[in-house]
């Protein structure tokens, strides 16, 4: 039991700094998400995933290699990769075969150059024109086809052998603020929030989405606590009452929202007692070395806190056994992008 298997990290740079490396190899990091500043030619970041996973220790399951790749905004690898719309343009397509395929094609394309997770789809229901933050990123305006369409992308990402990641849980789609730079609050009532934000979620979990992402957004109707540190959220609504058995992974730890409200000593481990299994640490070595410290610390002195890294770990590790290591060449990423042009110009209109 280790708490930095826990830990998703990024890093500056496109070279993998040798204490990153060392910490893979010593299982004190559960996978790696990777931004357009560590991201060069198709043969470099080739070279670098198989770096990464090169450091695991024999015996071990692959590590999480991971990426925002959504289309629109949120699209980490670009030209000569192929380039896709904002996802609600494929949404309103309104045909679930549409937006199965778009999945694929962009699962299809990531698995030759090393990821093996995607965060995607959102799961949001764009029901605020002035969201900063989610807007076109989300697949409808209404729940029900939000949802129809996140799962078709999602069902086309696996079958590509890309593992998805619906997001964000409970639903950020009605924010006024960006969580990057503050806390954002939903103001709904409960039964609206149910029926709006809540819905894609239920379905997803439904259809067997094996992971789901945070929002780190306070629902006052629900909690006073943002979704990412909320036992109400997490464990009530999510695991006990929703059904959900895969990894929930919180949002990035040091996005404003919780970074400039909470120490992260307080954030990781209130958000494991409440329901969180792994924890994005996007950027700060800092940041990751103290929430490491701090989980290791707390399971010390805590067995609540003991037993919610044992099971975490363990849920975390089951889903590394799932991963697919694809034979990594950036030549086969290439090769697909022209068989993908005429759903590009789909989906642009």
């Amino acid at each position: 039991m280790n708490a930095g298997s826990l830990l998703i990290v990024g890093f500056e740079g496109k070279v993998a700094p040798p204490e990153l490396l060392e910490r893979i190899a010593s299982r004190r990091v559960g996978g790696v998400v990777l931004f357009a500043r560590n991201l060069g030619t198709l043969d470099e970041i080739c070279a670098l995933t198989s770096l990464l996973q090169a450091a695991v220790p024999a015996g071990d399951p692959p590590l999480w290699l991971s990426i925002d790749q959504e289309g629109g905004r949120v699209q980490r690898i670009r030209a000569p990769l192929s380039v896709w719309p904002p996802m609600q343009q494929v949404g309103s397509q309104a045909d679930e075969e549409f937006s199965r395929a778009v999945g694929a094609a962009v699962g299809a394309e990531l698995a030759p150059l090393g990821f093996n997770v995607d965060y995607a789809p959102v799961l949001d229901v764009h029901t605020n024109p002035d969201n900063p933050i989610i807007g076109d990123r989300a697949f409808r305006t209404d729940a029900a086809s939000a949802a129809t369409h996140a799962i078709a992308f999602w069902r086309g990402l696996e079958s590509a052998g890309v593992r998805g990641c619906g997001k964000h849980f409970p639903g950020h789609g009605d924010t006024a603020t960006d969580s990057h730079l503050t806390l954002p609050h939903v103001d709904h009532d409960e039964a609206r929030l149910r029926a709006v934000e809540l819905e894609p979620f239920r379905r997803a979990i439904a259809a067997g989405m094996p992971m789901l992402m945070t929002a780190h957004v306070v629902y006052p109707a629900i909690d006073a606590r943002p979704a990412t540190m909320s036992t109400r959220w997490l464990t009530e609504i999510l695991r006990l009452e929703l059904g959900f058995r895969g990894v929930v992974v919180s949002d990035d730890l040091d996005m404003k929202a919780v970074a400039d409200e909470f120490p992260v000593e307080q954030t990781v481990v209130e958000s494991l007692l409440a329901g969180c299994d792994s924890f994005l640490a996007c950027r700060d070595p800092e940041i990751q070395q103290r929430a490491e410290a701090a989980l290791d610390e707390a399971a010390r002195h805590d067995a609540q806190v003991k037993a919610r890294l044992v099971e975490s770990t363990a849920r975390v590790h089951a889903f590394r056994t799932t991963l697919v290591r694809t034979p990594v060449t950036a030549a086969a990423a290439l090769a697909l992008v022209g068989g993908h042009v005429a759903l590009v110009n789909r989906a642009r209109g």
